[in-house]
């Protein structure tokens, strides 16, 4: 079983709005689907992802926004990226029947949704659509911040890193390489992944992953 994961992040308070409450409660609802639709418990789930069952409650409840780590350990447990675990969470602004854009397959950037890691600042931002065969999405990391992914967040993927701004490490199973702009790396078997900003300004790049059918959900 993989090491358990409880990460310190920003909690809710009682009586106080904050703009991400919304989005918060629609992930912890989404969780609690998927779970349920697994017949999984709550311990069940902890052991499945490696993410402590008080963490997991916390999150169902949505009275704790998740880090990327703990987002990439349960996705990994339900067989989905990312992108397919965040997607129902997130509110989608359905565009008006009359809107040329629905008809020519565009989405503005002013729409365009986002999630934000409370711990770091790392920002990930769809490109694709959720129909789309492939997941693409742009990614901001702070300089000076690093991101974790267990081995069980690729293991139903093939996955291309590029970055387009910034300086960017890419530590594969202990293994680092730096990238600049114009690189792009492309990751191999399943493994341990640490995405980490070693310079002054914040890194930008593009993740594109072949992902596992919805079917699988």
């Amino acid at each position: 079983m993989s090491q358990i994961v409880d990460d310190a992040t920003a909690a809710t308070e009682p009586g106080v709005d904050h703009p991400d409450d919304a989005d918060q409660r629609r992930l912890g609802e989404r969780l609690q689907r998927l779970r349920t639709a697994r017949k999984w418990s709550l311990t069940e789930l902890a052991e499945e992802s490696g993410v402590s069952r008080a963490m997991i409650n916390r999150v169902e409840r949505g009275v704790s926004s998740p880090t990327a780590t703990i987002l990439g350990r349960l996705s990994g447990a339900f067989g989905l990226t990312i992108s397919q675990l965040l997607d129902e969470a997130l509110e989608h602004e359905v565009p008006r029947a009359t809107d040329p854009d629905q008809a020519r397959g565009v989405q503005r950037g002013a729409t365009a949704d986002s999630w934000t890691d409370p711990e770091t600042g790392y920002r990930r931002r769809p490109v694709s659509s959720a129909d789309f065969p492939a997941d693409v999405t742009e990614v901001r990391l702070p300089a000076g911040e690093q991101v974790a992914y267990p081995a069980s967040a690729y293991a139903f993927l093939r996955h291309c890193i590029w970055v387009v701004d910034g300086v960017l490490e890419v530590v594969v199973g202990g293994e680092p390489t730096r990238l600049g702009a114009g690189d792009r790396i492309e990751l191999g078997d399943p493994a341990d992944v640490v995405y980490r900003n070693p310079g002054a300004e914040p890194v930008r790049y593009v993740v594109v992953v072949v992902r596992a059918p919805r079917g699988r959900e």
